[in-house]
């Protein structure tokens, strides 16, 4: 009963309007009761006029500063059922557009459940195991003895390095390591993908994700501010408070909403005589379909979306997906899986294979590129330790330079090493493969051969793409042309532009011909690009925190299906909110027609009205579902390819 009070405590302080009607209406209809007709009448016209005058005043300002709103129906509706003495349908129409905000707020509220479902599982408690603490878990008592041991702290007091206990069932609170030997966790709410991911020990775990039925031990290796799960809740809250645009799309077919109704309205009463007759024409022509329906849709789209582990940053960049013609293409770690791994070292005369790859490794671990850590790795393998620099530079899309014991080494693309020596040869590659070159105090040292596997669906994701009406793809990438044309043929890409700097993939994006153009890439490189695009969508799962940031479309799967699945979502979402609004006016229309011949009085019209708002409104909840039509077990294309040192 406190719960009911509260709740009806917060609503008339939220929606006043709502309030003073409701309460309006019950004195006037005890008024009618009494015989107090007079009564009635007045205090139901008078508080018609007022909420007129507020509406006003907001109309006029709108229509002061060019905006020629869906107010103006409403607000001649109101004067016209007052002056010819409807003042029931008058009160019906105040409470229909008072109610109107809270009606969509109850919309919206179950359009975004996902969107909140995503903020309301955020993470607030950690168990911190102490320093040193015998949690070992050969013992089968040790998780229990571990509970024992865990201090209780808010999550974001857990610093880099903590050990956390993580109980069955709750949340991980912050990304990290797994130090127990086997645990499964489900990732629904980051990847949308519903089956449990099993992890062994020393494998990564994701803030977010849920733990299964053992309790277990991890390694914090970021902060919350840091982690996966924070990350996607600040791109969720943007997405949420972000407006979806409401007002372009009600603004389409507003003014001819308003002058269509109001000619239907005009001649009901000029062929009639009856001034009632236009009142009665009115009440029909409220806007509650146009200003409630597509919100309400947007909402739902991108719920749907988050859902299914994409998160869309507003309605507008829906929108902007939806109407899209074409789609760019970032390659190494977009296209590909952005894994490289070597495949041979070719040293020139004076040097050894192992000492080229010690080279290369002791300057790439300076550059940020993912086809660094490949020869980091690659020398590890190798039992090759890099040694630090004296100095040195990444030059972005082209390589490292870096002072190692007194000589000078470049390793990167071949036109970066050719600067410094221009006898430098190209190597001999296989398709799909790449090289990259090094030189030594201005001498061409020798190449490495790298190789990367293009994601296996890829090519169904562009094949999806298509079905959809992105029918232009191009691939832009800072590889060399003949690696890029070989990954873009083994995926479907029709055009390529290769060797591109930062700038150069913006200038690229500006030039493309059929608009919108979506951009997908992974990288910090990307950043600038995704920025430009019209919608730009980063590859979150693994993209760097700047790609993020500057999208519009963030990615939490690593998966390349998610870009057709993200189109798909926005046109069916498009679709319906297009759709409710069409319904809405079409049988406002048909409505509005029979009542210019007299066959709806003013309260039945009116009344009428609110099963119109209410048939457009659970249309375009509609948005919330739809059939999954890429699924990662599509038709799947497997081709070896290559990367190269750059943007990629």
């Amino acid at each position: 009963m406190v719960i009911n009070r509260l709740s009806v405590s917060r609503a008339l302080r939220r929606y006043p309007i709502v309030a003073a009607t409701v309460v309006v209406i019950t004195a006037v209809l005890l008024l009618l009761g009494t015989g107090a007709e007079t009564a009635a009448a007045w205090i139901a016209s008078l508080f018609t006029l007022g909420v007129v005058g507020l509406t006003g005043v907001g109309m006029v300002r709108d229509i002061l500063r060019g905006h020629w709103g869906l107010d103006i129906l409403a607000v001649v509706a109101m004067l016209a059922t007052v002056a010819v003495g409807e003042y029931i349908a008058a009160l019906i129409i105040v409470l229909m557009l008072s109610g109107g905000e809270a009606l969509e707020d109850y919309a919206a509220g179950r359009a975004k459940r996902e969107l909140n479902a995503l903020l309301d599982r955020a993470p607030n408690v950690a168990h911190r195991l102490p320093s040193g603490a015998d949690t070992g878990d050969p013992d089968p008592g040790a998780h229990n003895h571990a509970q024992g041991l865990a201090e209780d702290i808010p999550a974001t007091e857990v610093a880099v390095g903590d050990i956390l206990l993580v109980k069955p069932a709750e949340v991980v609170p912050v990304d990290g390591i797994l130090l127990s030997e086997a645990a499964s966790f489900d990732e629904s709410s980051l990847t949308g993908e519903s089956m449990p991911v099993a992890r062994t020990e020393g494998g990564t775990v994701m803030s977010g994700s849920v733990n299964g039925t053992h309790a277990i031990r991890i390694q914090a290796t970021a902060t919350t501010a840091d982690s996966q799960y924070q990350r996607i809740v600040a791109l969720v809250q943007e997405a949420s408070e972000s407006k979806a645009p409401v007002v372009r799309l009600a603004d389409r077919y507003a003014v001819p909403f308003t002058a269509v109704s109001l000619l239907i309205a005009g001649i009901a009463w000029a062929v009639s005589g009856d001034p009632v007759r236009f009142a009665e024409v009115l009440v029909l022509a409220t806007p509650c379909p146009l200003l409630i329906a597509a919100p309400v849709a947007f909402m739902g789209g991108m719920s749907r979306a988050a859902g299914s582990g994409i998160i869309v940053k507003g309605g507008a960049v829906l929108e902007q997906l939806a109407r899209a013609k074409s789609a760019a293409f970032d390659k190494t770690g977009t296209l590909t899986y952005g894994r490289p791994e070597l495949v041979a070292v070719n040293p020139e005369p004076g040097f050894t294979a192992d000492g080229l790859l010690a080279l290369a490794a002791s300057a790439e671990q300076y550059s940020s590129h993912v086809l660094a850590a490949s020869v980091l790795t690659a020398a590890e393998q190798r039992g090759l330790q890099p040694v630090p620099a004296d100095t040195a530079q990444e030059v972005a899309t082209n390589g490292v330079e870096a002072l190692i014991g007194g000589r000078t080494v470049r390793v990167g693309k071949r036109r970066f090493v050719a600067e410094v020596d221009p006898q430098t040869r190209p190597v001999d590659l296989s398709p799909g493969q790449m090289g990259v070159y090094l030189s030594v105090d201005g001498r061409f040292a020798g190449t490495l051969v790298m190789s990367d596997t293009a994601r296996d669906n890829a090519a169904a994701t562009l094949d999806g793409l298509r079905s959809l009406g992105i029918t232009d793809t191009v691939m832009l990438t800072g590889d060399g042309l003949a690696t890029a044309q070989s990954m873009a043929a083994a995926v479907g890409i029709t055009e390529v532009q290769a060797e591109l700097l930062p700038q150069d993939k913006v200038a690229a994006v500006a030039a493309l011909p059929h608009r919108p153009v979506i951009m997908v890439g992974d990288g910090v490189n990307d950043a600038p690009v995704l920025a430009a695009a019209d919608v730009g969508i980063a590859m979150g799962a693994r993209g760097s925190t700047a790609a993020s940031e500057s999208a519009d479309v963030v990615i939490v799967a690593d998966d390349i299906s998610k870009v057709a699945a993200a189109v798909d979502i926005s046109q069916r979402t498009l679709r319906v909110a297009l759709g409710s609004i069409w319904l809405g006016i079409a049988l406002s229309i048909v409505l509005m027609l029979v009542a210019a011949f007299g066959f709806i009085p003013a309260v039945a019209g009116a009344l009428t009205q609110e099963l119109v708002d209410l048939v457009a409104i659970l249309n375009a909840l509609r948005a919330l579902h739809g059939r999954k039509l890429f699924q990662r077990t599509a038709k799947r294309t497997t081709v070896q390819t290559a990367a190269v040192s750059g943007s990629g």
